[in-house]
């Protein structure tokens, strides 16, 4: 019998190594067992993603969870995962979500993951109860699941997010890449019926396009850009496999980097509808954003990585936009976690109306030039990262040094501030900054710096991987 370590993030196993029949079955039987002690008759929601096997799997599962006494309905059709936490959210008899689905993992991989009462994640510790009733044998009890339709009712919401009057007063030529994944067909299909003339690429099966479902990022979108280029559209947009993150393209092809819009949304929300309230952002995101919130008068929350401190920190209830390092953002207002199509929705709307601090310009600017502009108020910085990979050992030797770690010079710039507070966070007078933080999931010491130039952003980062190399903690 396989191990399975069930974590704060969920499960994934390749489907050769884990990942079948008799392993969902077992973590099923975990859940099961937890929320139907705990919350008799309560309602559960189980929905897949487009692999060939997570339908099946899905079904299991939800059998499994029916059997202990649970209500549960599973979705009638593949749906992206921000369809499960809103209609998890929705439901006041809801106690929770079950997704399979491996996420931006390659196509050999799958995924079982947990949603709480309001769609947003469940907590590490409840994480470590499911991990610690893991039987060592698959549970052959097996209820009985009602199908149901879980993205219908999330796309009448989703239109309720949306001004579809000023979207179709200018319309947009939109490429929409899902990359092969559960938005495909719903993000195209809603932005044709708010009048744009819509293409859609890799809307096909991730089975006979390989590997595909991925992150919306770096080589992955070059299509994306591409069709963009050829076709003359005003703008395109990637989604990521589950539809909780996107990338956007400009009307030139090029990528618009993820913090750019996450700032152009945050000025949209404040600006063009008037809203308020925090913005939250984790300890490795751009500066930009935190400099647009300070333009924007809005206060500024900072939590260590991780979506759970900041799903903790939106829990306040006055939070306005929420965003995590890897550009994935959540407005709470709508649903407590990341939605991908909705940030999508704002875009377009955002570029028909010409927000983003262009309010009324006729004719509606480019998003290029939208960007441009961004950058001349926040001040243009280049981010990235890296990832040094450890072993076990090595790794808690880093863990035991890095709170004593304090370089006095990184790429031949001193530091003005230093922060321990999640991993190694060294701050320039320029704002530019370099952070040094063990990974909590897997043995890598992950490394970001952003700089006022691409040049500058790289001499911090290979320096930084220098400091990890020096202690003979790169493989």
């Amino acid at each position: 019998m396989r191990i399975i370590h069930f974590g704060a993030n969920g499960w994934y196993a390749r489907f050769d190594e884990g990942f079948d029949e008799t392993g969902v079955t077992r973590v099923a039987a975990a859940v099961g067992l937890l929320w139907g002690d705990t919350f008799p008759d309560g309602v559960v929601y189980v929905s897949y993603d487009v692999r060939p096997r997570s339908e099946r799997l899905a079904s299991l599962a939800a059998a499994v969870l029916a059997s202990y006494g649970l209500r549960t309905r599973v979705s009638s059709s593949a749906a992206p995962l921000p369809a499960l936490e809103w209609a998890v959210a929705a439901d006041e008899e809801a106690i929770g979500g079950v997704v399979i689905s491996g996420s931006d993992l390659s196509c050999d991989y799958g995924g079982f993951l947990l949603r709480g009462p309001d769609g947003g994640p469940v907590s590490a510790d409840f994480a470590l109860q499911v991990d610690r009733h893991i039987s060592g044998r698959a549970d052959e009890r097996m209820g009985t699941a009602k199908s149901v339709d879980l993205v219908s009712p999330y796309v009448s919401a989703l239109m309720q997010e949306v001004d579809r009057s000023a979207i179709g007063a200018r319309p947009l030529r939109v490429i929409v890449d899902p990359l092969c994944g559960s938005s495909r067909g719903l993000l195209a299909d809603l932005l044709r019926s708010c009048g744009c003339a819509v293409a859609e690429i890799h809307d096909g099966r991730p089975d006979a396009l390989g590997d595909l479902l991925s992150q919306p990022v770096g080589p992955w979108v070059g299509d994306c850009g591409r069709a963009v280029a050829e076709q003359g559209a005003d703008m395109g947009i990637a989604v990521d496999g589950d539809g909780c993150r996107i990338a956007l393209i400009d009307e030139l092809g090029h990528l618009v980097a993820s913090h750019d819009l996450v700032a152009l949304i945050l000025e949209h929300l404040s600006v063009a509808r008037g809203l308020r309230g925090r913005v939250v952002v984790t300890t490795a995101t751009s500066v930009r954003v935190a400099r647009q919130a300070e333009r924007l008068g809005c206060p500024l929350a900072i939590v260590p990585v991780g979506f759970q401190r900041v799903y903790e920190e939106m829990r306040e209830r006055d939070v306005l936009l929420a965003c995590e390092e890897y550009g994935g953002m959540c407005v709470p207002q709508h649903l407590m976690e990341r939605d991908g199509i909705l940030a999508a929705l704002l875009a377009v709307e955002m570029l028909s109306t010409g927000a983003a601090g262009l309010t009324g310009a006729t004719p509606a600017p480019k998003l290029s030039e939208m960007v441009r502009r961004l950058g001349q108020s926040l001040g243009h910085m280049d981010y990235a990262r890296r990832d040094v990979r450890v072993d076990v050992a090595t790794m808690q030797s880093f863990r035991n040094v890095l709170p004593g770690l304090n370089p006095e010079t990184v790429a031949g710039r001193r530091p003005c501030c230093v922060s321990h507070a999640d991993g190694l966070r060294l701050g320039f007078d320029d704002g530019a900054w370099v952070m040094l933080r063990p990974s909590r999931t897997q043995t890598l010491v992950r490394i970001y710096a952003e700089a006022a130039t691409t040049a500058e952003r790289d001499q911090l980062l290979s320096s930084a991987c220098a400091i990890v190399r020096a202690r003979g903690l790169e493989i």
